[in-house]
Protein backbone atom coordinates (compact mmCIF):
# COMPACT_ATOMS: atom_id res chain seq x y z
CA UNK A 1 0.00 0.00 0.00
CA UNK A 2 0.92 3.38 -0.50
CA UNK A 3 0.81 5.35 3.14
CA UNK A 4 1.12 8.69 4.18
CA UNK A 5 1.59 9.79 7.62
CA UNK A 6 0.90 13.34 9.22
CA UNK A 7 3.32 14.55 11.52
CA UNK A 8 7.02 13.48 12.59
CA UNK A 9 6.32 12.46 16.61
CA UNK A 10 6.24 8.64 18.12
CA UNK A 11 3.20 7.56 16.71
CA UNK A 12 4.32 8.58 13.04
CA UNK A 13 7.44 6.75 13.99
CA UNK A 14 5.95 3.51 15.60
CA UNK A 15 3.05 2.96 12.77
CA UNK A 16 5.34 3.84 9.32
CA UNK A 17 8.04 2.06 10.61
CA UNK A 18 6.05 -1.09 11.23
CA UNK A 19 3.96 -0.93 8.01
CA UNK A 20 7.52 0.26 5.85
CA UNK A 21 8.69 -2.85 7.39
CA UNK A 22 5.86 -4.94 6.00
CA UNK A 23 6.65 -3.82 2.70
CA UNK A 24 4.61 -0.65 2.53
CA UNK A 25 5.56 2.68 0.55
CA UNK A 26 5.48 5.10 3.44
CA UNK A 27 5.97 9.09 3.21
CA UNK A 28 6.46 10.77 6.04
CA UNK A 29 4.76 14.47 6.15
CA UNK A 30 5.69 17.40 8.12
CA UNK A 31 5.81 21.09 8.83
CA UNK A 32 9.90 21.24 9.40
CA UNK A 33 10.98 19.15 6.69
CA UNK A 34 14.34 18.40 8.87
CA UNK A 35 12.32 16.28 11.13
CA UNK A 36 10.16 14.79 8.18
CA UNK A 37 13.36 13.70 6.46
CA UNK A 38 15.37 12.48 9.68
CA UNK A 39 12.01 10.45 10.45
CA UNK A 40 11.72 8.80 7.23
CA UNK A 41 15.56 7.82 7.16
CA UNK A 42 15.05 6.03 10.81
CA UNK A 43 11.96 4.14 9.31
CA UNK A 44 13.05 3.44 5.74
CA UNK A 45 10.34 6.05 3.64
CA UNK A 46 10.20 9.06 1.84
CA UNK A 47 9.53 12.71 3.50
CA UNK A 48 7.75 15.42 1.90
CA UNK A 49 5.57 18.06 3.36
CA UNK A 50 1.59 17.46 4.49
CA UNK A 51 0.20 18.24 1.07
CA UNK A 52 2.92 15.35 -0.02
CA UNK A 53 2.05 13.13 2.14
CA UNK A 54 -1.68 12.96 0.98
CA UNK A 55 -1.32 13.05 -2.56
CA UNK A 56 1.45 9.61 -1.96
CA UNK A 57 -1.40 8.25 0.73
CA UNK A 58 -3.40 6.93 -1.89
CA UNK A 59 -4.70 3.86 -0.05
CA UNK A 60 -4.48 5.33 4.02
CA UNK A 61 -3.20 8.46 5.54
CA UNK A 62 -2.32 8.67 9.25
CA UNK A 63 -3.54 11.47 11.35
CA UNK A 64 -0.58 11.30 13.74
CA UNK A 65 -0.13 15.27 15.02
CA UNK A 66 -1.74 15.98 18.25
CA UNK A 67 -5.09 16.34 18.84
CA UNK A 68 -4.96 20.54 19.38
CA UNK A 69 -3.21 20.82 16.17
CA UNK A 70 -5.47 18.11 13.90
CA UNK A 71 -8.50 19.78 13.32
CA UNK A 72 -6.27 22.78 11.57
CA UNK A 73 -4.00 20.09 9.86
CA UNK A 74 -6.72 18.36 8.08
CA UNK A 75 -8.85 21.37 7.24
CA UNK A 76 -6.00 22.95 5.29
CA UNK A 77 -5.76 19.48 3.65
CA UNK A 78 -9.44 19.02 3.03
CA UNK A 79 -9.55 19.25 -0.48
CA UNK A 80 -6.66 16.89 -0.83
CA UNK A 81 -8.04 14.51 1.47
CA UNK A 82 -11.61 13.84 -1.08
CA UNK A 83 -11.58 9.71 -0.50
CA UNK A 84 -8.36 9.17 1.10
CA UNK A 85 -8.78 6.73 4.38
CA UNK A 86 -7.47 9.05 6.74
CA UNK A 87 -6.77 7.10 10.25
CA UNK A 88 -7.29 9.24 12.99
CA UNK A 89 -5.31 7.95 16.16
CA UNK A 90 -5.12 11.63 18.25
CA UNK A 91 -6.45 11.43 21.74
CA UNK A 92 -8.37 14.17 23.17
CA UNK A 93 -7.14 13.76 26.65
CA UNK A 94 -5.93 17.07 28.65
CA UNK A 95 -4.64 17.50 32.07
CA UNK A 96 -5.77 15.27 34.97
CA UNK A 97 -6.79 12.66 32.06
CA UNK A 98 -9.95 14.63 31.39
CA UNK A 99 -11.41 14.34 28.08
CA UNK A 100 -11.03 17.54 26.24
CA UNK A 101 -14.29 16.54 23.68
CA UNK A 102 -16.77 16.10 26.27
CA UNK A 103 -20.25 17.22 25.73
CA UNK A 104 -19.75 17.81 21.93
CA UNK A 105 -18.61 15.71 19.13
CA UNK A 106 -15.65 13.40 19.29
CA UNK A 107 -12.07 14.03 17.42
CA UNK A 108 -12.71 11.50 14.96
CA UNK A 109 -16.22 13.26 14.42
CA UNK A 110 -14.10 16.91 14.23
CA UNK A 111 -11.46 16.04 11.74
CA UNK A 112 -14.50 14.15 9.70
CA UNK A 113 -16.46 17.83 9.74
CA UNK A 114 -13.14 19.15 8.57
CA UNK A 115 -12.61 17.20 5.74
CA UNK A 116 -16.05 15.89 4.73
CA UNK A 117 -14.63 13.98 1.98
CA UNK A 118 -12.01 11.96 3.82
CA UNK A 119 -12.91 8.63 4.98
CA UNK A 120 -12.22 8.85 8.53
CA UNK A 121 -11.55 5.56 11.07
CA UNK A 122 -10.80 5.88 14.55
CA UNK A 123 -7.97 3.55 15.42
CA UNK A 124 -4.81 2.87 17.11
CA UNK A 125 -5.53 5.15 20.23
CA UNK A 126 -5.49 2.86 23.27
CA UNK A 127 -1.81 2.13 23.25
CA UNK A 128 1.60 3.97 23.84
CA UNK A 129 3.79 4.27 21.02
CA UNK A 130 6.00 1.57 22.79
CA UNK A 131 3.44 -1.07 22.51
CA UNK A 132 3.49 -0.45 18.68
CA UNK A 133 7.22 -1.01 18.38
CA UNK A 134 7.06 -4.76 19.20
CA UNK A 135 7.08 -7.28 16.68
CA UNK A 136 4.46 -8.54 17.52
CA UNK A 137 2.46 -6.93 20.28
CA UNK A 138 1.07 -10.34 21.79
CA UNK A 139 0.75 -10.49 25.41
CA UNK A 140 0.14 -14.27 27.44
CA UNK A 141 -0.35 -15.68 23.44
CA UNK A 142 -2.90 -13.24 22.98
CA UNK A 143 -2.71 -10.85 19.66
CA UNK A 144 -3.66 -7.56 21.11
CA UNK A 145 -6.50 -6.64 19.64
CA UNK A 146 -7.50 -3.27 18.04
CA UNK A 147 -11.31 -1.61 17.93
CA UNK A 148 -11.90 0.28 15.08
CA UNK A 149 -14.65 3.07 14.51
CA UNK A 150 -15.95 3.73 10.71
CA UNK A 151 -18.50 4.15 8.56
CA UNK A 152 -17.00 3.51 5.19
CA UNK A 153 -16.60 -0.37 4.64
CA UNK A 154 -13.71 -0.09 2.25
CA UNK A 155 -11.76 2.33 4.53
CA UNK A 156 -12.29 -0.17 7.48
CA UNK A 157 -10.89 -3.47 5.13
CA UNK A 158 -8.14 -1.10 4.40
CA UNK A 159 -7.29 -0.40 8.13
CA UNK A 160 -8.43 -4.13 9.33
CA UNK A 161 -5.08 -5.04 6.94
CA UNK A 162 -2.51 -2.55 8.93
CA UNK A 163 -3.61 -3.68 12.23
CA UNK A 164 -2.96 -7.33 10.93
CA UNK A 165 0.03 -6.31 9.38
CA UNK A 166 1.30 -4.97 13.15
CA UNK A 167 0.58 -8.81 14.40
CA UNK A 168 -2.72 -7.44 15.84
CA UNK A 169 -6.25 -8.51 15.69
CA UNK A 170 -8.82 -5.95 14.53
CA UNK A 171 -12.04 -5.36 16.37
CA UNK A 172 -15.42 -3.72 14.94
CA UNK A 173 -16.03 -0.99 17.52
CA UNK A 174 -19.02 0.29 15.34
CA UNK A 175 -19.95 3.77 13.42
CA UNK A 176 -17.90 6.90 13.65
CA UNK A 177 -20.38 8.05 15.86
CA UNK A 178 -19.16 5.44 18.37
CA UNK A 179 -15.49 6.67 18.43
CA UNK A 180 -16.30 9.27 21.26
CA UNK A 181 -16.50 6.15 23.24
CA UNK A 182 -13.27 4.91 22.10
CA UNK A 183 -11.75 7.98 22.78
CA UNK A 184 -13.13 8.02 26.17
CA UNK A 185 -11.62 4.66 27.18
CA UNK A 186 -8.75 5.69 26.09
CA UNK A 187 -8.48 8.51 28.39
CA UNK A 188 -10.10 6.69 31.69
CA UNK A 189 -7.24 3.46 30.48
CA UNK A 190 -4.55 6.09 30.46
CA UNK A 191 -5.62 7.20 33.80
CA UNK A 192 -5.44 4.14 35.75
CA UNK A 193 -2.44 3.16 33.95
CA UNK A 194 -0.60 6.23 34.30
CA UNK A 195 -2.30 8.23 36.91
CA UNK A 196 -3.04 5.35 39.37
CA UNK A 197 -0.79 2.60 38.16
CA UNK A 198 -3.20 0.18 38.15
CA UNK A 199 -2.88 -3.22 35.51
CA UNK A 200 -6.54 -1.85 33.69
CA UNK A 201 -7.19 -5.19 32.41
CA UNK A 202 -7.88 -6.70 35.71
CA UNK A 203 -11.24 -4.16 35.70
CA UNK A 204 -13.05 -6.63 32.83
CA UNK A 205 -14.01 -10.38 33.38
CA UNK A 206 -12.91 -12.41 30.56
CA UNK A 207 -15.69 -12.81 28.20
CA UNK A 208 -17.48 -15.67 29.24
CA UNK A 209 -18.09 -13.99 32.56
CA UNK A 210 -19.09 -10.63 30.71
CA UNK A 211 -22.72 -11.52 30.18
CA UNK A 212 -25.82 -11.75 32.86
CA UNK A 213 -25.80 -15.22 34.49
Amino acid sequence: MRIGILGTGGMANALGERWARAGHAVLVGGRDAGRATALAGRIGGLAGTLPEAVAHGTDAVLLAVPHAAADGVVSGLSGALEGRTLIDCTNPVGPGFVLETRGGPSAAERVAAAAPGARVVKAFNLCHESVWRMTPPVFDGRPLAVPLCGDDATALDTVRRLVRDLGCEPFDGGGLARAGLLEATAAFLIGLWVGEGVDAQAIAPPLEYAGTR
